[in-house]
């Protein structure tokens, strides 16, 4: 089994603390699937001392013969988010994502590109984050397994 990407990381521990524990916060999630293989998830959250409330909508469609996944979300701040994923087809373990973000309300659009690659013993990531006209991001890492010890290297 391939280990885990570097932001999963000690996960199991963040999530002890972060899951099920929302003081002030109240929160709603629903999830379902069509017929036609169409998964729609839908969320909500308000918080109790700001009252604020955040809600989001999800729509995954999936084309399996294909490796195909395409996601659409669109939350109460406005904000069109697209991401066209291939899994498992350049070659095996690794998985391409192409992401667009699109607010309508300022007109501003941002794109990323996310790579991930896993085997047996290494999972490498490379993302190029081009938020802004004028430069590119590129951030990488790297995750090492061997008989049950985990390394990583991050780069920001």
């Amino acid at each position: 089994m391939a280990p885990p990407s570097y932001a999963d990381l000690g996960k199991a521990s963040r999530d002890l603390f972060n899951k099920g524990f929302h003081f002030g916060i109240f929160k709603l999630n629903c999830k379902t699937s069509t017929v036609g293989g169409v998964d729609i998830s839908t969320g909500g959250t308000h918080s109790l001392d700001e009252g604020k409330v955040f809600g989001d909508l999800e729509t995954k469609y999936k084309w399996p013969a294909y490796g195909v996944t395409l996601t659409e979300k669109w939350n109460t701040d406005n904000l069109l988010v697209t991401e066209i994923s291939c899994q498992d087809k350049l070659a095996p373990g690794s998985k391409v994502s192409l992401e667009g973000v699109f607010s309508p309300d300022s007109g501003k659009k941002t794109g990323k590109l996310k790579t991930n690659y896993k085997s047996t013993n290494a999972t490498i990531d490379v993302n190029v984050d081009g938020g802004d006209s004028q430069s590119l991001l590129v951030n990488g890492s790297v995750v090492l397994g061997y008989q049950g010890w985990l390394g990583g290297y991050n780069d920001l």
